[in-house]
C-alpha cells in the first residue's frame, strides 16, 4: 500500500508541475505581461472577423501590432542566441512577422517574394536598435555603442543585408525561368551562380510548341490544294509564316509568357533533287533571340517535304476530259535539337 501511495503521489506532483508551467504560460502573472498583448492580438483579429472596412483594416492593423510587440517580449525574456551570432532567436521571429505584416498584404496568401527577401535584414536591424538605448522601459536612454560593439553590429547587419541580396537573386532567377522556361534548355556549367538540381530540359519547351502548333496550320493552307496555289505560297513563304507564328503566340498557352517575343520563326527552302524541280524541302526555323551560353546562339529546324500528285479523286469525278488535277502533298518530321549556331542564310 504504502508502494502504491507514493506512485499516486508522484504522478500527482507530475501532473502539478505540467499544470504549474502550462498555467504559467497562459496565464499573465500580472495585468501587464506578453500573455497581454498575444490575447489583445487574438480578441482583435476575432473582432475584426465580425467588422466590415475600414474598421476591420484598422481592428486587424492593431492586432498585428499586439502579436509583434507580445512575441518580441516573450523571446527577449530568456533570449536564445543564434548559434555564431549575439541575434536573438526572438528577433528572427518578431523580424517575420514584421516583414509579414509590412510586405504580406500585397497578397492573399501572406508570404510575397518581399517578405522573404526582407527578413533577414529586419531580424539583424531589431537585434542592432537596443545596442544604442542603455536602461529599460521609460528610463532608457540613447547611448552610442562601444567600438567593439559597434563592429559586431556591422558586420551582423551587412551580413543578413547580403543574405537578403542572396535571396532576391534567387526569386529574380526563380521569375526569368517562369517567364522564359528555355533558359532552363542551356548550359550552366560555366555559371558560378546557377547550378541545376532537376534533369535539363533538351529542347527548349516553348520553341519546340510553337513548331508542333504551325505544323497543322501549314498543312491546312497548303496540303491537297491547287499545286500552282502551293508554289505561290512558297514564293511568299516569309510572310504567311509570319502570319502561322503570330496566330501561335496568341495562343493561351504562350500569351502569358514574355519569352514568345524571343522566338523568330524563318523559313528555307531547297530543292534537295535537282532531277526533280517540282519537289521542295521547307525547313521551319524557330530562332532563339534570347540570352544563351553560346553567343551565335541556337535554333530549332522542322523540316516539311512538299510535292506534287494527282489528285484520283478529281480525275475519277471529271470524265469529260483527261487533264490531271495536280495537288500538294506534305509531309513533316519531327523538331530537332537545339541546333548551335546562326541559322543558314536564305536563298
Amino acid at each position: 500500500m504504502n508502494t502504491l501511495f507514493k506512485d499516486l503521489q508522484g504522478l500527482t506532483n507530475f501532473v502539478s508541475d505540467i499544470y504549474a508551467r502550462i498555467k504559467r504560460i497562459f496565464v499573465p502573472p500580472r495585468a501587464y505581461a506578453w500573455q497581454t498583448l498575444i490575447y489583445l492580438s487574438v480578441f482583435s483579429w476575432a473582432i475584426s472577423y465580425f467588422a466590415t472596412p475600414p474598421i476591420e483594416d484598422a481592428i486587424a492593423f492593431f492586432g498585428w501590432l499586439f502579436l509583434i510587440a507580445g512575441t518580441s517580449w516573450y523571446t527577449t525574456d530568456d533570449p536564445l542566441r543564434v548559434p555564431g551570432t549575439f541575434m536573438p532567436v526572438g528577433a528572427v521571429i518578431t523580424g517575420f512577422l514584421v516583414s509579414v505584416f509590412a510586405f504580406g498584404q500585397q497578397d492573399n496568401n501572406g508570404i510575397t517574394p518581399n517578405t522573404i527577401v526582407l527578413w533577414p535584414t529586419i531580424s539583424a536591424l531589431i537585434t542592432a536598435v537596443p545596442e544604442f538605448f542603455e536602461g529599460s522601459g521609460t528610463d532608457a536612454k540613447a547611448q552610442i555603442p562601444k567600438p567593439e560593439d559597434r563592429q559586431r553590429i556591422i558586420v551582423l547587419v551587412a551580413s543578413c543585408m547580403v543574405l537578403s541580396c542572396w535571396l532576391q537573386f534567387y526569386f529574380v532567377v526563380n521569375n526569368w525561368v517562369e517567364q522564359y522556361p528555355s533558359l532552363l534548355s542551356d548550359n550552366f556549367k560555366n555559371s558560378a551562380f546557377v547550378v541545376k538540381t532537376e534533369i535539363p530540359t533538351k529542347v527548349p519547351p516553348n520553341g519546340a510548341l510553337i513548331l508542333r502548333e504551325i505544323r497543322p496550320r501549314l498543312e491546312n493552307q497548303i496540303d491537297k490544294q491547287p499545286w500552282a496555289q502551293v508554289e505561290k505560297w512558297l514564293q511568299n513563304a516569309n510572310a504567311n509564316l509570319s502570319n502561322l507564328a503570330e496566330q501561335v503566340i496568341q495562343d493561351k498557352r504562350l500569351r502569358q509568357k514574355d519569352e514568345k517575343f524571343l522566338w523568330r520563326i524563318e523559313p528555307r527552302i531547297s530543292n534537295p533533287n535537282p532531277r526533280k524541280k517540282d519537289e521542295y524541302i521547307l525547313d521551319i526555323l524557330s530562332i532563339w533571340t534570347g540570352p544563351s551560353s553560346d553567343r551565335r546562339g541556337y535554333y530549332l529546324k522542322q523540316s516539311c517535304q512538299i510535292r506534287p500528285i494527282v489528285d484520283t479523286t478529281s480525275r475519277a469525278t471529271n470524265s469529260k476530259t483527261d487533264e490531271k488535277s495536280i495537288i500538294a502533298e506534305v509531309e513533316c518530321g519531327r523538331v530537332s535539337k537545339p541546333i548551335l549556331g546562326l541559322p543558314p542564310a536564305q536563298r
